[in-house]
């Protein structure tokens, strides 16, 4: 099964998605978009650490999400990947514009054909104000038609406010 789940920064979506982890009974393996590059990063880092459970499994992996995917999956496996939008910013962030169309459509091409449970962890970011500069405006326009396009192929959505979630699409939790 493909899950999304959705929120605002601080709005428990990787605690749910943690959660929903755990409850599979399955082996879980995280996989982590995020590259620390400062202080404050690593320290969100080092909470998500601490909050996993020892025996599950990491990948740390910015930017070749589908084929860590493909090569992780398996029909007793629970991949939880945290999250998209830091992959998608660490693709805009490269000198290659066509890198992210490639690694974007990678990423949808492949998932119907992926066993196991798959969650996705993303920041809903369509929320608020159009942002100034064009690269911000270009981040929320990817980070929506990312969530469109993964919403569509997904069974279950979810999106998570102030630690309560909201079930868009699929059997409520």
């Amino acid at each position: 099964m493909l899950q999304l789940i959705l929120g605002g920064a601080r709005s428990g979506k990787s605690r749910l998605a943690e959660k929903l982890a755990s409850d599979s009974g399955l082996p879980v393996t995280y996989i982590a978009t995020s590259q620390p590059m400062d202080g404050e990063m690593n320290e969100r880092v080092a909470h998500h650490r601490a909050r996993r459970p020892a025996e599950w499994a990491l990948i740390e992996e910015p930017l070749e999400l589908a084929r860590v995917l493909r090569e992780n999956v398996g029909a007793e496996r629970c991949l939880l990947v945290d999250c998209l939008t830091l992959w998608l910013t660490n693709l805009l962030m490269l000198d290659n514009p066509e890198r992210l169309s490639a690694e974007r459509d990678a990423l949808l091409d492949c998932l119907a054909s992926l066993p196991g449970e798959i969650i996705f962890v993303s920041n809903e970011t369509g929320m608020g104000v159009v942002p100034l500069g064009e690269l911000t405006r270009r981040y929320v326009d990817e980070a929506g038609w990312l969530h469109q396009a993964l919403a569509e192929r997904c069974q279950r959505v979810v999106l998570t406010v102030a630690g309560l979630p909201l079930t868009l699409k699929g059997t409520a939790l």
